[in-house]
């Protein structure tokens, strides 16, 4: 009996059986799912308040910024945007200069003249979402190979992607769910002219740093403002003068009740990825290759980064943004293994694939149908030094250094100028795109700094694969240079254009194929793409039979548990997440409170410190409690929160929402127990931290003194 029970507890906590703080569930479903247990949890509003394709619901004041790599919210009536500082970060970073520290002293617009322009940045709004899984799948059975299967589902979709775009501004497209057995059309719209409104100063929408990242108690005030600006007839336009804020479908009222114990909760938002339904499998391969090799090279990255920084303002501003984005999932994939082990995590997949085996065993026809599905997987990874070589490829040639990447925009040009007469208009086309790159690379650019970081990570790349895996160019590293890698990144940057603006702004007044062929980065970075190439032609195969695999053992796993709700993996399409605002206890003897204030600044500042300065402003109005109306019952200033709803990358800047669909406060980050939770949710560890909306408009109001956004607001009380 025991072991009946613990088997069942494991498909439970992995393999989809969700409480009612687990699940990324689609909001569009939430009528038939999960209402009733909203309900009971307190929620007040009904299933067409919160997904409506003919009236104005909650999913219509919450947007997908940058194409879902993180969340927003609409707040007025005028186009008013809040989402995570780090959300909005790499936008602050690239306005600020050493005469314009935005980052240092934060940015407030106190006009709308003022608002500043972003280039590339996009916010989406979801118009209708619907499944389509008969349409797509229609002619399909389990005899149909895989190539005519993948085949006959590109056709049915786009055929559906066109139909349903029909003669509008509207982008559609089919997304695969459950491992590609079920399919929904999405039909959305994008706006381009999003402007940076306001933005605290770097101590407090980055306090903690990345001491605090991924940390409960957390005190960060991780928020930043936007706008979207629209064509004078409300349809998405570029950047103009003429256009116009936008009026939102629905904005959420803001509340300033503030947050109880017990309290429901509800988030909104666009994840990023999840692999719930992963199996034993595929769960080592993360651990063991995935995060071993990222924190490997990202600790050596982030070193030479990071002195170089330290010298200076300019240096700092340079690279702030990179080092926080690289930073970020370095130290998620720290705890990330940390927690899988914790939890036992292997252990219990390896049980439910057990179970699964005796279950299909049992059937003739399951037999036939997944038998083959868990050896398939299983066989996806039996070469597991190529899958290190990709992966010390990715992350130590192609996503460390600068210099490759920004050099292979250039393969195009090379190639055309074989023939420059006949590619006359494609040369100055591509060229105009390289000028016009070229002021934002190099302003957050350092040569000697990169310089270092080639020659680092290249030696490491060379330390940790067989020669098979190398590319070309490393056999002239042992020839030419004699293993040095030092001197080897010497001479290529002292062989190329591409690392400085004045170089590469006389090459391309008058580009030609001579000097590309002689260029060293660009050759280097040839090569890399090649052997890179290579290696990915290689693992085909063991991606075929993943996907095949992955979509069998889901099936199956459905089929075996026919009366539980299954909710799908996150792939940056709109959820919501539901549950309450809650306490935790990590350890033994230790129990986490749900919030805490803007005391913890002062206890925990460090004056001058890159990660717990306080600015003095801050201190003084701490100091003398001049909190207004944002205190709470007890004249304190909260200042976050945890809850457990279950949400991951991509969420970060969601609403927080409570029972009467008002905006309580901005998710920002998961908890260091629960970052198993992309893999394995659980659910007394996990929790959402969230920064509480009072602290976020007490320091729009009270101490950046933009009271005019607030008042633009509509806000409760």
């Amino acid at each position: 009996m025991r072991k009946i029970y613990l088997a069942i507890f494991a498909t439970v906590l992995f393999y989809g059986w969700a409480s009612a703080d687990e699940g990324m569930w689609l909001p569009s479903l939430v009528h038939k799912l999960n209402i009733n247990d909203m309900k009971k949890l307190g929620l007040e509003l009904s299933a067409e308040q919160i997904y409506s394709i003919n009236h104005s619901s909650l999913k219509d004041a919450v947007v997908a910024l940058d194409r879902g790599s993180c969340t927003a919210e609409l707040v007025s009536d005028e186009g008013l945007l809040l989402t995570n500082h780090h959300c909005g970060y790499g936008e602050i970073q690239k306005h600020s200069s050493v005469e314009h520290d935005y980052l240092r002293d934060g940015f407030w617009a106190m006009t709308r003249d003022e608002e500043l322009p972003n280039p590339g940045k996009t916010v989406t709004f979801l118009i209708s979402v619907e499944e389509v899984t008969d349409q797509v799948l229609a002619g399909i059975t389990d005899k149909t190979t895989d190539e005519e299967r993948n085949r006959k589902i590109r056709e049915a979709s786009a055929e559906l992607e066109k139909k349903a775009k029909g003669d509008t501004h509207y982008e559609t497209y089919v997304r695969s769910f459950f491992n590609s057995n079920k399919y929904y059309l999405f039909v959305v719209e994008t706006f381009k002219d999003i402007r940076l409104v306001g933005a605290p100063p770097q101590s407090l929408g980055k306090f903690g740093g990345d001491t605090d990242n991924w940390m409960w108690p957390r005190h960060t005030n991780d928020f930043s403002m936007f706008r979207i600006y629209c064509g004078p007839d409300g349809k998405p336009a570029e950047y103009s003068k003429n256009n116009v804020p936008y009026k939102p479908k629905h904005f959420l009222p803001v509340s300033l009740k503030g947050v109880e114990e017990g309290d429901f909760a509800m988030v909104m938002g666009y994840p990023g990825r999840t692999t719930r339904y992963e199996t034993s499998f595929g769960v080592k391969n993360t651990m063991e290759v995935t995060n071993k090799v990222r924190i490997d090279v990202r600790e050596k990255l982030l070193n030479i980064w990071g002195d170089y920084m330290s010298t200076s303002q300019k240096a700092r501003i340079q690279y702030a943004s990179k080092y926080a984005r690289s930073s970020n999932y370095y130290k998620y994939s720290i705890g990330q293994n940390k927690a899988l082990e914790r939890l036992k995590t292997l252990d219990k997949k390896v049980a439910i694939e057990k179970e699964f085996t005796e279950w299909v065993k049992a059937n003739a026809e399951r037999t036939e149908k997944y038998g083959s599905a868990l050896s398939m997987i299983e066989n996806s990874f039996k070469d597991k030094e190529l899958d290190v070589a990709r992966s010390y490829m990715r992350e130590a040639l192609l996503s460390g250094p600068e210099l490759i990447m920004y050099a292979y925009r250039a393969q195009a040009l090379k190639e055309m100028l074989e023939k420059p007469e006949e590619n006359k208009e494609k040369i100055d086309r591509l060229v105009a795109s390289l000028k016009a790159t070229m002021d934002d690379y190099f302003k957050d650019y350092d040569a000697a700094t990169d310089q270092k970081v080639i020659a680092t990570l290249f030696k490491l790349y060379a330390e940790r694969n067989r020669q098979q895996y190398q590319p070309a160019f490393y056999t002239t590293i042992q020839k030419k240079y004699k293993g040095d890698y030092s001197k080897f990144a010497k001479a290529l940057f002292e062989n190329t254009v591409f690392d400085s603006k004045e170089e590469l702004t006389a090459f391309l007044e008058k580009p030609n194929l001579k000097a590309l062929k002689k260029d060293m980065a660009l050759n280097i970075a040839a090569d890399i793409f090649a052997e890179y190439k290579e290696l990915n032609e290689k693992s085909a195969e063991s991606q075929k039979l993943k996907t095949t695999g992955d979509r069998l053992f889901l099936a199956g796993l459905m089929e075996m548990q026919p009366n539980h709700i299954f909710y799908p993996d996150a792939n940056s399409t709109m959820r919501l997440t539901y549950g309450q605002v809650l306490d935790f206890e990590p350890r033994d003897g230790v129990i986490y409170k749900y919030y805490t204030t803007a005391n913890g600044y002062i206890e925990k500042a460090i004056p001058g410190d890159d990660e717990f300065d306080v600015p003095e402003k801050m201190t003084q109005l701490l100091v003398e409690k001049d909190y207004r109306r944002y205190a709470d019952k007890n004249g304190e200033l909260r200042a976050c929160f945890i809850t457990n709803n279950d949400i991951t990358g991509g969420n970060s800047g969601s609403p927080v929402i409570n029972a009467k669909g008002e905006l309580i406060g901005i998710a920002f980050d998961s908890n260091w127990e629960g970052v198993s939770g992309d893999i394995a949710f659980e659910p007394d560890f996990q929790r959402c931290v969230n920064v509480d909306i009072r602290f976020v408009l007490w320091v729009i109001d009270v101490y950046a003194g933009a009271t005019h956004l607030v008042d633009e607001m509509k806000i409760v009380q």
